[in-house]
């Protein structure tokens, strides 16, 4: 998928809708002027084949982008075979109900390091991302697969990870949750620390990499140990601004998915800030 800006969206239906439904959800995206929404299948993928078509069809009447985000219980990097056969079936339940939506990237919370080496953890997680896209190709799914950056440093998946496992996986790029980052590393939250987050992406991934972003986006509590929980942004330290203008530097595109707990409020309050950047 080509994309011309940055598109603003939401984190599954709109608060404001009254019918929770993602058929709904979409329409009520396009109703506030947002052009994204990321379909929540975080507590499991339970959404049918059909019913995914039919909010496909509808997203692309209302000329909405489609995201998806997979459940929260999956670990790579799990000692117990079972929850790491559980963890790829996940994620390939996502990219294939997310494929009959139409949507054009999926992410999740890709493994934790459990206190083993972090190099370790890598050539691990390496090693079921290729074989998850492997499988995907086989049934010819081309929609990004994107691991996501973590809020704890207890869980693998720094920015600098994700981009290293893009170079070397086809079909895989990053999502990268600046909340996360700023939560995960106690810092990264000045126009300086962002642009070197953007400068590092563009150096290793290209510019295809800047012209195709998957981006999550909140407010964000945390303590030394990382990720609390999302914070609407005026209730947090997230300097939203400040990002906004390094990705309007940078003429960054994609999707910006907004994971406060007033989801439709800061993607419009991000969506009409940007809007007001000059070049």
């Amino acid at each position: 998928m080509a994309f011309k800006t940055l598109l603003f969206g939401t984190a599954g239906t709109p608060i404001s809708c009254k019918d929770r439904s993602s058929l709904s959800g979409v329409k009520k995206v396009a109703e506030l002027g947002l052009s994204c929404m990321e379909l929540e299948f975080v507590r499991g993928v339970r959404m049918t084949p059909e019913l995914a078509e039919e909010v496909g069809k509808i997203a692309k009447e209302e000329q909405v982008v489609l995201t998806a985000h997979g459940p929260y219980y999956i670990n790579l990097n799990s000692l117990e075979k079972e929850k790491e056969k559980a963890s790829i079936k996940r994620i390939l339940d996502t990219a294939r109900i997310a494929d009959k939506a139409g949507a054009y990237s999926i992410t999740f919370h890709p493994a934790y390091y459990l206190k083993m080496d972090p190099e370790k953890v890598y050539q691990k997680v390496r090693k079921e991302m290729k074989s998850i896209i492997e499988t995907l190709k086989q049934q010819d799914i081309k929609l990004w697969v994107r691991p996501e950056t973590t809020g704890k440093a207890t869980q693998f998946g720094s920015y600098q990870e994700l981009i290293r496992l893009s170079q070397e996986i086809d079909q895989v790029m990053p999502c990268i949750d600046f909340a996360h980052l700023h939560a995960r590393t106690q810092k990264l939250n000045t126009y300086d620390e962002f642009h070197k987050v953007l400068s590092d992406i563009e150096k290793g991934l290209g510019k295809k990499a800047i012209n195709n972003m998957h981006i999550h986006m909140s407010g964000i509590n945390y303590t030394a140990k990382g990720e609390r929980n999302h914070l609407v942004l005026k209730e947090s330290d997230m300097n939203y601004k400040d990002l906004l203008r390094v990705l309007k530097e940078f003429d960054a595109k994609g999707v910006v998915i907004s994971e406060s707990p007033n989801i439709e409020t800061d993607a419009l309050l991000m969506k009409r800030y940007y809007e007001s950047l000059r070049n």
